[in-house]
C-alpha cells in the first residue's frame, strides 16, 4: 500500500486548512449564513458531516446567543468536560462565566434526597440563580427534560438552550421536548448524536463571532 503525501501545513494554518476542506467537502450544499460557522465548527470538532443536516436552530438562535454573550451571559454545562472545552480567553474577553454544578456536594445531596439524577439537580440549582443563563447540555437528556419542566413551571427562562446530548435512552425525546417550547431559543442536534465536545464547540462558535 502506498503512503499518501502529507499536506505541508504550518501549525498556525491547520485550522484554516481544515475549514477549507470542510467547505470543499460540503460541495454544493448551501448553509444558512447565520448558522454556517456554527455548523462548520461542529463538523471541525467531530469530522462528522451529518451535523450539516442534524443541527436544528430556532429562528435567530445564533444572533440571540451572540447577543447574550455580549451581555456577559452565564453559561451552565452538564459536564466538566463541556465546561473545560469552552475557550476561557474568549469568555474573559466578553466578561462571560461558565459553571458546572454536577460535582457539587449540595447537588449530590439534593439528587439523593429527591431520587433524581445529578443532572436534574444541577438544573434546579441553576434555576435558583438570579440571572437567565445559556445552557449547554451535551451528555444528560435528563438535564433537558428538567429544563423543559422548569420552563413550563415558569421558574426559568434561558437565553439559549444548546441541546446536544449523545446516547440512546430518552435522548431523541428530550431534544424534541426542547424544540416544542415557544419563545425559547435553541440549537439542537436532532437524533442520537451529540456530546460534550459538540456543546463546547457550539459555544465557542458563538464566542468567536463576537
Amino acid at each position: 500500500m502506498e503512503l499518501k503525501e502529507l499536506d505541508r501545513v504550518l501549525p498556525e494554518e491547520i485550522e484554516k486548512r481544515s475549514f477549507e476542506l470542510i467547505t470543499k467537502e460540503l460541495g454544493e450544499k448551501v448553509l444558512d449564513p447565520e448558522y454556517e460557522l456554527v455548523i462548520k465548527r461542529v463538523i471541525h470538532t467531530t469530522a462528522d458531516f451529518d451535523y450539516a443536516d442534524n443541527l436544528v436552530f430556532s429562528p435567530h438562535a445564533v444572533s440571540k446567543g451572540i447577543r447574550a454573550l455580549k451581555e456577559g451571559a452565564h453559561i451552565i454545562t452538564d459536564t466538566n468536560m463541556g465546561m473545560a472545552g469552552i475557550n476561557k480567553g474568549a469568555l474573559k474577553r466578553n466578561a462571560c462565566s461558565v459553571s458546572c454544578f454536577m460535582a457539587d456536594e449540595d447537588v449530590a445531596e439534593y439528587a439523593k434526597l429527591h431520587h433524581t439524577t445529578r443532572a436534574c439537580a444541577s438544573m434546579d440549582k441553576a434555576a435558583g440563580l438570579s440571572e437567565d443563563c445559556i445552557f449547554a447540555v451535551g451528555n444528560a437528556p435528563t438535564a433537558l427534560v428538567r429544563l423543559y419542566e422548569l420552563i413550563k413551571e415558569e421558574k426559568i427562562h434561558p437565553k439559549l438552550i444548546i441541546g446536544v446530548p449523545v446516547g440512546f435512552v430518552n435522548v431523541v425525546q428530550s431534544k424534541e421536548m426542547i424544540m416544542s417550547l415557544p419563545d425559547i431559543p435553541y440549537i439542537v442536534a436532532r437524533g442520537r448524536k451529540g456530546g460534550s465536545n459538540v456543546a463546547a464547540a457550539i459555544v465557542n462558535a458563538l464566542l468567536y463571532q463576537i
